[in-house]
């Protein structure tokens, strides 16, 4: 054990927070993933795209070496591996430059043969159709019996098969070869990181084209069939094991105790391993067995001892994390979680609860502009009421955020923490913040509030983390339940485990009080329940329609805030009657 310890101490880089590959994680997959770690060479570029490093490679020859891939006749094997083991060699060689001037030669030089496209389709359309086929007709059966008795319908069929050669770009068969080849998708997850880290720079519809391709090849040949479930115990070889603490994207690794803890008594950790690219997982789950739902992440990582596996009903999955950026967008996770609860429940049926205990990453940067802009819209308001009218459109903006009590609650909190001498913890003129209950309470308070969150100090202050507690869980609710993008929850971790067929069950206050998780969701995460006879109806319910599945819990916030809008409302009707 001594020796394991020491290799994953040397080669680990444990719990860096500035990690690259801690930033790209599987619950963020619409942001552009870094490039691979190690995968160029250090150096700045020369002109023709290649590196000044160690190690000289020429774009030049690197793209003889493809250009040779695509010509070498199939039945010859040898030369053909032997060219694409160079070719795999040098591209990992050439510079971020190089490598974009090879992508952008590969989509544009072998993209589809149009001219053959077209070609082919007026050969197709200029085949007539029987009299007696109605076009209208939706019965393909009697329109193939009518072609058939015609003696037409093998050449329809030899046609649409020359349409569908023609319709692949030449590219298809070199991505073919390399995923044949050993250690060629591990390349070819290289290339697509290289093509979305590009595609977030400028987006070039042959590089698009390009990216759309080799996305939907790695999502069949990574099929769940293709794919190996493996229990990572400390038993695993250093090599393994390192790897899950250099990946490990949502809570990071302290150290090797840690390591060791969450694959101990207690703890299960599976990981989906491909045989191309053996010892390294695709991607990996931590799962915690607890007698309960866990409320905080420091329960199940740090504070608690493990909960003895025969007292456990509860598997906790806290962490997934998928280390390949180039599979980014492909959701191995869906299978993943279905695939480690059907082994839980057949290994453990003492375990009756399926749970997660959630990131909400996408919560402060919904919240914090929310709040900006609506103080700069309740200035310009205020500074030119004339203005707004004329233009007939300023009020239509303004939203109150904050229900009355819990403004009163703010500034009720915030009078009582500058009189307790922690202020000064937080850069604040003191000035701008009077009491305000003299003069417009709802924009000062919104202020008060925004320039709180800002400062991400608040939380160390009793006084001011149980006064924002109300409206930062409320707005909480509001985000995961209304907010909403092309249909679908904003969060895209929410977005993950919804459309994995789970419900919302809980919010949990100051759940993780690390400084990541204050920066992002103000310490909030969120329950996730898996009910095994509901999984695949809430998962066919909210990819058709977009409906959240929640508990009352979670409603209820919602609900006490248009209660009380109706409210509201009431009494100033009934004012205004008066």
């Amino acid at each position: 054990m001594k020796n394991k310890s020491l290799a994953i101490l040397m080669r680990a880089r444990m719990a860096s927070p500035t990690h690259p590959v801690h930033r790209q994680q599987l619950l963020h997959p619409d942001r552009p993933p870094l490039p691979p770690q190690g995968a160029t060479c250090s150096g700045d570029a020369d002109d023709d795209g290649s590196s000044t490093g160690a190690r000289r490679v020429s774009l030049k020859d690197v793209k003889e070496l493809m250009r040779a891939s695509f010509s070498i006749p199939t039945d010859k094997t040898e030369p053909m591996d032997a060219n694409l083991e160079e070719f795999s060699q040098a591209y990992l060689g050439l510079s971020q430059e190089g490598r974009r001037e090879l992508l952008l030669g590969l989509a544009r030089d072998y993209d589809v043969n149009r001219a053959r496209v077209c070609e082919l389709m007026r050969q197709y359309l200029s085949v007539e159709l029987p009299h007696s086929i109605d076009s209208n007709a939706a019965d393909v059966n009697q329109e193939n019996r009518v072609l058939e008795d015609g003696g037409i319908l093998a050449v329809f069929y030899r046609m649409e098969r020359n349409l569908r050669d023609a319709l692949k770009p030449m590219y298809a068969g070199f991505f073919e070869r390399l995923n044949a080849h050993p250690g060629g998708l591990k390349l070819l997850t290289v290339l697509r990181a290289d093509l979305l880290s590009q595609l977030a720079k400028e987006n070039v519809p042959s590089l698009r084209a390009l990216e759309t391709y080799l996305k939907e090849k790695l999502i069949t040949w990574l099929s769940p069939a293709s794919l190996e479930l493996h229990q990572i115990t400390w038993d695993d070889s250093a090599s393994l094991l390192e790897k899950i603490v250099a990946y490990e994207a949502v809570h990071p690794i302290r150290n090797l105790l840690d390591l060791k803890r969450r694959l101990s008594e207690g703890h299960r950790c599976f990981g989906y391993l491909h045989p191309a690219i053996p010892g390294e997982p695709l991607i990996f789950i931590e799962v915690a067995l607890l007698k309960d739902v866990a409320t905080s992440i420091q329960e199940v990582l740090w504070d608690s001892p493990p909960t003895p596996e025969f007292e456990a009903t509860c598997a906790l999955l806290y962490s997934i994390s998928a280390t390949q950026p180039g599979l980014s967008g492909i959701n191995l996770g869906k299978f993943l979680i279905k695939r480690v609860i059907h082994l839980l429940r057949r290994d453990m049926p003492h375990i009756s609860i399926f749970a997660t205990l959630s990131p909400i990453p996408g919560y402060m940067h919904w919240l914090l502009p929310k709040f900006a802009s609506q103080i700069k819209l309740s200035k310009l308001e205020t500074e030119d009421m004339k203005h707004f009218s004329e233009k007939g459109s300023g009020s239509n903006f303004i939203e109150d955020l904050l229900l009355p009590e819990e403004k009163e609650m703010i500034l009720s909190g915030y009078l009582k923490w500058l009189q307790s001498g922690t202020a000064s913890e937080i850069e604040f003129d003191k000035s701008e913040c009077m009491d305000t209950r003299e003069h417009d309470s709802g924009k000062d308070v919104m202020e008060i509030m925004y320039k709180l969150l800002t400062s991400r100090e608040w939380n160390k202050s009793d006084i001011l983390s149980e006064a924002l507690k109300p409206p930062l869980l409320r707005l909480c609710a509001r985000y995961i339940l209304k907010e909403k993008k092309r249909g679908k929850a904003l969060d895209v971790v929410a977005n993950f485990h919804l459309q994995n067929g789970s419900m919302i069950e809980r919010l949990n206050w100051m759940a993780d009080s690390s400084d990541k998780g204050i920066e992002q969701s103000g310490g909030i995460m969120v329950n996730y329940v898996y009910r095994l006879d509901r999984i695949d109806e809430y998962a066919q319910s909210y990819l058709n329609t977009g409906h959240i599945h929640a508990s009352s819990s979670l409603h209820q916030y919602l609900e006490d805030m248009f209660f009380l809008a109706a409210t509201l409302t009431d009494e100033c009707d009934h004012g205004s009657n008066l």
